[in-house]
């Protein structure tokens, strides 16, 4: 595979810190110009926020992805380490599908060439009002219009006011989208980054709107492949290792680390580093370096929660679609936003159903337990699957800082740290997305590509 021109990189010995998402695109991107690369990752798998975990025998994904054909740094890297998109990933049109006479709405994106995509969803949405519709409508015409941009950033809830969206379109489509894309409620989530979002997806070529479902375990889909690209090309990939210093040396940069041995690498120089570790980890290691500002800012972010709960059913249970939407609604019990037919992504994973909770603080407070069986309940009565009311066995994943608060007006880091040799990757990084593995693969490509750039001065 050829090299990428844009990534002559002068320093040939390079630390990766970090094996989520981000790491393994700085890594590999390295890896594919010509460095010897060193991945350290203190967990023993790679994928970070983004990995496997292994239950009752089967190994479930710590959290439920959709991903979208706007995906296109995801898409490329996945192809440069040898993961054909259209194998590993199952592509659906846009859709917001909720269970039959469950009070929901039935809208489809038929494969037609953008905009007209759209608008025949539009026309044969069923459970919307003409009053929806052209509310809907509006909304689309008038973004456009302002070409998706804002003069001064807002909450999605003060947007959606604006644009005179109907509590229906809000309740069914917007407010749903918005806890997918941004895992933040639209009462104080940015509507810059939505905006965006939506520009990027619904607002681009039809194929961008497709979403994706991954067929394999997430590790799988990306980071093992990206390990195995990195090894094939003289790089090391260390789990199990977690880095506890960061120093200059020499013109250098030290990285020490604990765990499992790590052969040479411990104590050892590199030309340069990638820090791409959640930012309460990457300001400890920050500690002591001439970096001002930066440690503050690592820690001014927030935090939203998103939990799955995984019900297993007899194998023979199957799903009218591969997912649905579902009406939250935690005054009657109702916390899942989404149910996936695990069976039709994965065949070994037949009668396993997942359903997602983003921004998720509120439902976690319940209790694995309660939760669970408030979710079988759920599934039970908009399914209208009585059986669905007792599963095999449940369980249920919390990750606690699954992405920063999509706040208006957040500020967010740059790549670069003023200090040479020394980057920052991961989905906090300044983006005009929000917390998603495309934005943590753009930053590990922008972090690969920041290391380069003494090459092109």
């Amino acid at each position: 595979m050829q090299q990428r021109a844009d990534l002559a990189v002068p320093a040939k010995n390079i630390a990766v810190v970090g094996g989520g998402w981000a790491g393994c695109a700085a890594a590999v991107e390295l890896a594919n110009a010509g460095c010897t690369v060193t991945l350290f990752e203190a967990a023993r798998t790679l994928g970070g926020r983004a990995r496997g975990v292994e239950v009752n025998g089967t190994m479930l994904d710590n959290g439920q992805h959709i991903l979208l054909g706007a995906y296109t740094e995801t898409m490329r890297l996945l192809r440069q380490v040898g993961v054909d998109p259209k194998v590993a990933l199952l592509d659906l049109p846009l859709q917001m599908r909720y269970p039959p006479d469950s009070g929901g709405l039935d809208f489809v994106a038929p494969r037609l060439p953008a905009p007209y995509h759209m608008a025949a969803a539009l026309l044969r949405a069923t459970g919307l009002s003409i009053a929806d519709k052209m509310s809907l409508a509006r909304f689309s015409t008038t973004a456009r219009w302002m070409g998706w941009q804002l003069h001064a950033d807002c909450s999605v809830a003060e947007l959606l006011e604006r644009f005179d969206q109907t509590e229906r379109l809000v309740q069914l489509m917007w407010r749903p989208l918005c806890l997918a894309a941004l895992n933040t409620p639209p009462e104080r989530a940015s509507a810059q980054v939505f905006l965006a979002v939506l520009r990027d997806s619904l607002g681009a070529g039809r194929s961008a709107s497709d979403m994706l479902l991954p067929r394999q375990q997430l590790g799988a889909l990306f980071p093992q492949a990206a390990a195995a690209f990195i090894e094939a090309r003289g790089g090391a990939v260390h789990c199990g290792a977690k880095v506890t210093s960061l120093s200059q040396e020499s013109g250098k940069w030290r990285i020490d680390a604990t765990g499992q041995a790590v052969g040479g690498n411990h104590g050892a120089l590199f030309d340069a580093v990638v820090l791409a570790v959640p930012p309460p980890a990457a300001a400890t290691l920050l500690a002591g370096l001439p970096v001002d500002g930066i440690r503050e800012q690592l820690g001014a972010f927030d935090y939203e929660p998103i939990t799955t709960c995984y019900l297993q059913y007899a194998a023979d249970l199957r799903l009218d679609l591969p997912f649905y939407a579902l009406v939250d609604d935690p005054a009657c019990g109702h916390w899942g936003q989404f149910v996936f037919d695990r069976g039709q992504l994965d065949a070994g994973q037949a009668g396993l159903c997942s359903v997602v909770i983003s921004a998720s603080a509120e439902a976690a407070d319940l209790g694995q337990a309660a939760l669970a069986q408030a979710i079988a309940a759920q599934l039970a009565a908009v399914l209208k699957r009585p059986d669905m009311a007792a599963p095999q066995w449940t369980q249920v994943i919390t990750e606690k800082r699954a992405t920063f608060a999509c706040t208006p007006g957040l500020q967010r880091l740059a790549t670069t740290t003023g200090l040479d040799g020394l980057v920052l990757a991961g989905d906090y990084t300044a983006s005009e997305y929000p917390a998603t593995l495309e934005s943590a693969v753009r930053s590990g490509a922008a972090a690969a590509k920041a290391i380069s750039a003494p090459a092109a001065s």
